[in-house]
């Protein structure tokens, strides 16, 4: 598959990573920049004006930083936001806050060389790039669904899919669980393995569980919950214990909620709850389908309060939803089938 076209726009208040970052995109043909702006307030008036395929936006600017830019753009004329910054690590709440808002991703932002060519971070950056562009172009590979074997009865299973968007949706609906809940919680967020721990901790702090990453190996806990933490898919196995597989190798969203959400249809020994929360692109709506055929009680955010309407549209298309809620409503629904 050959590089898409996109039309790229730089948000940044230092020339220095301006120029970096639009050394970097010129080397692509395919990638024509739209704009430049100089602080978040600009980017929200050139936006509205001329909408990019792809914003690459800092965070730490004068007059408005990227975090509010991020929720005003998403807000007004949405288009896909990469986060790109001096330090993702040192800046991680910031990062978190701005993919609650919308933000596909983050990455560090390229340094200019010696010679004035960017060569410390550019071709991630390109990779990056390339990976939400096939995100945008929303590739739809199919993917088989397994043929669910006999249950019995046991405890029930909360399990969400999220992505562009979900950190902050995360953070309310895990807000409105009771600390004492005593189901075990999986959480499937597209979002990079570098940034995966990241993101357990944030939501540690921000909502009244302790998150961990899901470790190859252990068994789903009952009051524990865990998120998906590497680039290859998270899937429950027939002895219940989690593993971590590439397969199905070619799919565009890593980790697949789908994949998760298909293996939990196979092994889980009981029912549950799931929920596909806000994001770009159809991924989890096909086995929230399955999910619902089994018994379970599937929900789907609704489009009023979804960031990007991707994800839950899919899913509402396919019938996969017994109920569309609102983000607020979801916590007290998914209380009402699992106590």
């Amino acid at each position: 598959m050959g590089t898409i076209k996109m039309r790229i726009a730089i948000v940044n208040d230092t020339l220095i990573a301006a120029e970096a970052l639009r050394r970097v995109l010129v080397t692509v043909p395919e990638y024509e920049i739209a704009w430049i702006a100089g602080n978040g307030a600009q980017a929200v008036e050139k936006c509205a004006g001329d909408t990019p395929d792809l914003i690459l936006m800092d965070l730490i600017m004068p007059v408005m930083d990227g975090v509010e830019a991020t929720r005003q753009i998403m807000q007004k004329s949405p288009c896909a936001i990469l986060v790109v910054t001096s330090s993702v690590t040192a800046n991680a709440g910031r990062v978190f806050e701005a993919m609650g808002y919308g933000a596909f991703d983050a990455i560090n932002t390229p340094i200019l060389g010696a010679s004035g060519n960017s060569q410390t971070g550019g071709s991630e950056l390109l990779r990056t790039i390339s990976k939400v562009a096939r995100s945008i172009a929303k590739n739809n590979h199919n993917s088989r669904s397994p043929t669910a074997g006999p249950k019995s009865r046991n405890s029930p299973l909360l399990a969400i899919g999220s992505s562009t968007g979900g950190p902050q949706a995360l953070v309310t609906l895990l807000s409105a669980l009771p600390v004492n809940l005593s189901v075990p919680v999986a959480i499937v967020q597209h979002i990079d393995a570098e940034f995966a721990p990241g993101l357990a901790q944030w939501l540690s702090q921000k909502t009244p569980f302790s998150v961990s990453v899901a470790i190859a190996g252990r068994p789903l806990e009952p009051g524990k919950v865990v998120i998906a933490a590497t680039n290859d898919h998270l899937v429950l196995q027939s002895n219940l214990t989690l593993k971590y597989t590439k397969e199905p190798s070619d799919y565009p969203y890593r980790p697949s909620v789908d994949s998760f959400f298909y293996s939990v249809a196979q092994y889980w020994p009981g029912k549950g709850v799931a929920v596909l929360l806000t994001g770009m692109g159809k991924d989890g709506a096909k086995g929230l389908k399955v999910l619902r055929a089994m018994g379970w009680h599937t929900i789907a955010q609704d489009r009023h309060s979804s960031v990007v309407y991707g994800m839950p549209k899919a899913a509402a298309e396919l019938d996969a939803a017994v109920q569309i809620l609102s983000l607020e409503a979801i916590g007290s629904a998914c209380l009402n089938h699992l106590l």
